[in-house]
């Protein structure tokens, strides 16, 4: 608890550190100082367009920060906590720092699983905005050495507390529509998928994200010459998100994959064919933006 209450001692210091949650892990600030909020954008290189998602510890505290129908209250005492994120109207006096929702009359908001998040929430007792603990567009952590990659010399303190276990980001839903696909598919939530219109509505719609530094090729059943192949099922590779052919295996691995893949000396990457099912939407989601 040392790790958690130096980290706490930060936040309330006004500064972000990076901590894990069962998706990524987060770079977590006071989601009420502007300028703790504008420290996540200096250290991610972040688009000010581009919203935050705000965790709290429960859905009593989510509801005193948003203002939830019927619906989304059906859906929170579902799957809280848990990897799902609502976009629900902000409440005036919710006392949230107006870079976190880019200016938005919304705002995206959940209660995470994590024990070490769940802690920090419990430490500082304030809403914690936290974006994936990463350059802004570049692949997301699921691990802390990945976070002080991308992020070194500019955060405090990066918590590890090993890898997450689901590996993508939550999946942000928005009145009857999934907007990003994650761990929870539509099957899952009774929801369908939300064709993208351009307009920037909740965090993770920029069209290029989770991008590694190479170019990434798709459905690929072999690697071409140079590159550097991430196998699926049947088809190997330089190593493999699932031989088994496990979609959520898939999911956990596929950031550290990638992250591998950057680093390594091929000059490109290529990605084997993965099903579009289950949370094989969300896997082929990130990867397409990847190879935008």
């Amino acid at each position: 608890m040392a790790a958690i209450a130096e980290a706490a001692a930060l936040i309330r210091a006004g500064e972000c550190v990076a901590i894990p949650t069962e998706t990524v892990y987060g770079l977590a600030a006071d989601a009420t100082d502007s300028r703790a909020v504008a420290g996540i954008y200096a250290a991610k290189g972040r688009p000010s367009f581009n919203p935050l998602i705000v965790h709290v510890p429960s859905l009593a505290a989510a509801e005193r920060i948003a203002v939830f129908d019927d619906r989304a209250r059906d859906l929170a005492m579902r799957f809280w906590p848990g990897p799902l994120t609502l976009v629900l109207p902000v409440r005036p006096d919710a006392g949230i720092a107006s870079l976190v929702t880019a200016g938005l009359d919304t705002i995206a908001i959940r209660v995470p699983r994590h024990r070490a998040m769940q802690a920090l929430l419990a430490a500082t007792g304030k809403p914690l905005a936290a974006p994936s603990a990463n350059a802004s567009g570049g692949i997301s952590p699921t691990r802390a050495e990945h976070v002080v990659r991308s992020l070194a010399g500019r955060i405090p303190l990066v918590i590890d507390d090993g890898a997450t276990s689901a590996g993508v980001e939550s999946t942000i839903v928005m009145g009857e529509r999934i907007l990003r696909p994650g761990p929870l598919g539509a099957e899952d939530l009774g929801l369908a998928i939300a064709v993208p219109d351009g307009r920037i509505t909740a965090p993770g719609q920029l069209d290029s994200h989770y991008a590694p530094s190479k170019p990434v090729r798709l459905n690929a059943a072999e690697a071409k010459d140079g590159e550097y192949l991430i196998g699926f099922g049947a088809i190997g590779g330089a190593e493999t998100l699932s031989a088994g052919g496990d979609l959520t295996e898939a999911a956990a691995n596929l950031f550290d994959a990638l992250h591998r893949a950057d680093a390594s000396g091929a000059r490109a990457i290529a990605v084997a064919p993965i099903p579009e099912s289950g949370i094989g939407v969300a896997i082929n989601d990130r990867l397409r933006r990847a190879a935008h």
